[in-house]
């Protein structure tokens, strides 16, 4: 689903709104059934496996369970047949009666498990962020680059925002069933605001139809922080009026001392202290809560190519925090040798909506040659103004720590970003196989082969075909990936043999992505039934208890976590679910 049409003058931006289905509720047999599935293993005969390679015999039980011993299956077994013929079976009714009254029985809950209740640093542990594909045509890196570029890239934003503010961005769709579009007015004019314990989540986001909607962007630079409007007298500032207010702000910035950088704090105990120092400082954070988004004047020069995009995505992922701002909805990062990346709050959209703006931008620059074609006639517009934070030494000691654990924690990431061009999407459709299904069953058979043993695993599915719908768990580690897996680590069977399971694995990847995207997952109903448990002051029901649970990635325990980016020419990640995990997030295009 590329939905490479930007605009659409027939069909307005939410005029389907009321008119998508309901969330449903799956069916509770159904889910503890899809749950069981995905938590075993067929019976398999025994065989051994000579892996010649590693002059090493592997040997299978005549029952394997991937994620827990025969006794232990056994036990969850049982769990389960408990949970579903009483407690599970009542906090199912009462799911229900919520869903009754409500057009997505989800959506807050998941906001707030998911993202706001989540006590650990957003930027490093649940942002997402990637590179910008500019320097794969028209704009590799290059010094002296860096306000220019940046100047046209602000203003194909600040168009994307006018299509959306003006509902001309056309509806995204799959096949002719119209998407939901809501998280689109998350993109701009979005902030998470930190709480002690629960985070909140701030929109000034307002359509034409609605009303006024701040204009106002927000940029950092060595660690000072400044602010101008995108706006002067109804109309968009062009990018030489917005150079000249990026070349306002560099030249103070080169003249003047760096200032504290306090983006780097992300507490709540931070931003309240900064408050109490001085009621100027809450205003100054208004300003950046409410502005369209934030502009990193990066210094850092991730030099990146076509074919291996690891070091801007890197820089991306665990750049300066000081010259961005952790819980904004977007982080544009425009960095000194004139490469691009973002940086975002995962809270209040999910990262389809920034690969489509960012694909719109792609498309728009590949076009104009990376060069604007207007006038070159600047107005008369007021300079930027600078948002001074009143700090003292403890303030200064705190932003100090901050920025020590921060560059703690981000060397315990590790990544890599390298195109595979052997082939691509045009080349495996020839084999009448789905591209996603492909590379997810490709990923299986590198972690078993890898660890000799298989790795529960987490693959975006979108629930857009219903009202404010946002993602389902899909679980690749299926039986039949698992037998294909084997299969193909026996050298004794035949090719044959081998495509047949491949085929049967495929199979059941397709069918589950397609259950999971049309509201038949599993994974979203189980959190409900502990949510319902928990509201009503229940006990934790065994079911959540069973170490199979956390075992095949229950609770966020996924120790592959994994999603298709789209097959457009943008890319991005989120660091892995848990810390001995891997984050494998991809793009498949025609060639590679």
């Amino acid at each position: 689903m590329d939905n490479r049409v930007f605009e659409s003058a027939a069909e307005r931006t939410f005029q389907y709104q009321s008119a998508l289905p309901p969330l449903p509720v799956p069916g509770l047999e159904d889910s503890l059934s899809k749950y069981l599935d995905a938590g075993c293993w067929q019976c398999l005969k025994v065989f051994a496996l000579n892996l010649a390679c590693l002059s090493l015999m592997v040997w299978f039980a005549f029952v394997v369970k991937p994620f827990s011993t025969e006794e232990e299956f056994r036990r969850t077994s049982v769990l389960v047949k408990e949970f579903g013929e009483g407690m599970g079976k009542d906090l199912h009714q009462t799911l229900l009666q919520r869903a009754k009254g409500k057009r997505n029985w989800l959506e807050k809950w998941w906001l707030s498990s998911a993202y706001l209740e989540v006590r650990m640093p957003s930027q490093l542990n649940v942002n997402f962020g990637g590179p910008a594909p500019y320097l794969e045509h028209c704009w590799p890196a290059a010094e002296g680059t860096q306000l220019p570029r940046t100047s046209l890239v602000v203003w194909h934003t600040l168009q994307y925002w006018d299509l959306i503010r003006t509902e001309r961005l056309a509806v995204h769709k799959a096949g002719n069933t119209p998407l939901d579009m809501d998280q689109f007015r998350m993109l701009y004019c979005t902030c998470k605001v930190p709480g002690i314990a629960t985070d909140t989540i701030h929109n000034y986001f307002r359509t034409e139809s609605e009303g006024d909607c701040p204009s106002h962007v927000v940029v950092f630079c060595r660690g000072r922080v400044f602010t101008f409007d995108g706006v002067r007298d109804g109309r968009i500032l062009t990018p030489p009026e917005i150079l000249r207010q990026l070349t306002h702000i560099r030249e103070a910035c080169e003249r003047e001392p760096e200032g504290p950088g306090v983006a780097a704090l992300t507490t709540e105990e931070a931003r309240e202290y900064l408050i109490a120092l001085d009621p100027q400082n809450r205003a100054t954070l208004e300003t950046i809560q409410s502005s369209l988004f934030v502009i990193s004047l990066d210094e850092a020069r991730p030099y990146s190519t076509p074919d291996n995009y690891t070091n801007v995505t890197l820089q991306a992922l665990t750049g300066d925090p000081t010259v961005r701002w952790g819980d904004k909805s977007y982080n544009i990062l425009c960095f000194a040798d004139g490469t691009f990346g973002s940086n975002c709050d995962h809270a209040p959209y999910d990262a389809m909506v920034l690969v489509s703006m960012c694909f719109y931008i792609d498309q728009k620059l590949k076009a104009s040659g990376g060069q604007w074609k207007g006038s070159e006639a600047v107005r008369d517009v007021p300079r930027p103004q600078e948002l001074v934070f009143k700090v003292d030494t403890k303030v200064r000691e705190d932003i100090a720590l901050a920025k020590l654990q921060y560059r703690q924690s981000a060397q315990d990431l590790q990544l890599v970003s390298y195109a595979f061009t052997a082939f691509g999407k045009a080349a495996i459709k020839k084999k009448r196989f789905h591209p996603d299904t492909f590379v997810q069953l490709a990923l299986q058979l590198a972690y078993f082969r890898l660890h000799r043993r298989p790795g529960s695993c987490y693959e975006t599915a979108t629930t857009r075909r219903f009202y404010h719908g946002r993602t389902e768990t899909m679980r690749p580690c299926t039986v039949e990936a698992l037998e294909w897996c084997l299969a193909m680590l026996d050298p004794s069977l035949p090719a044959e043999k081998k495509r047949q399971r491949l085929m049967a694995a495929a199979s059941k990847h397709n069918r589950l992505m397609s259950e999971a995207q049309n509201g038949k997952g599993f994974d979203r109903h189980l959190l409900g039934l502990y949510l319902i448990a928990k509201e009503h002051g229940l006990p934790v029901p065994k079911l959540y208890q069973d170490p199979a649970f956390s075992k095949s990635g229950g609770g966020g325990n996924f120790v592959l976590s994994t999603s298709l980016v789209g097959y457009t020419t943008v890319l991005g990640a989120v660091v892995p679910m848990v810390r001995h995990g891997y984050g494998f997030f991809y793009r498949i295009r025609d060639d590679r």
